[in-house]
């Protein structure tokens, strides 16, 4: 089971169902991949909450002032079956320079624009727009 997809996947839904916000079980990707979601502007904010079995994340989805949401387009590139990795050479801009790679490096989870300053590789999580 990829939960990192499921979690994709529930903000897709929340979206296309214009959910204010979002409630899913916490883990530390989920958490990173939300916070470059806040960092680079597709969310208003997130926030866990609860104790350590039971903890909850929220995420405040954002939309544009004529309602359309901030999040185009999520999608997984890198599943559990096929791995999908990139060097700091091939790492290319996404939509034209307006979407973003998250990328699984040493250093952490990044976007792929961090990667390309810190000269880092990695596993390609997904790629928003």
């Amino acid at each position: 089971m990829d939960t990192i997809s499921d979690f994709l996947n529930q903000i897709k839904n929340a979206l296309a169902a214009k959910k204010p916000f979002l409630l899913t079980p916490h883990s530390k990707m989920k958490e990173e991949i939300a916070k470059i979601l806040l960092e680079e502007q597709y969310i208003s904010n997130y926030k866990v909450s609860g104790k350590a079995p039971k903890k909850i994340l929220r995420i405040d989805l954002k939309y544009n002032e004529d309602g359309t949401p901030a999040i185009r387009e999520i999608k997984r590139i890198s599943k559990p079956g096929c791995r999908r990795f990139i060097k700091t050479k091939n790492i290319k801009r996404v939509k034209s320079g307006y979407g973003r790679y998250i990328i699984s490096t040493p250093n952490g989870l990044m976007t792929n624009i961090e990667a390309q300053k810190h000269h880092l590789g990695g596993e390609i999580i997904c790629e928003i727009f």
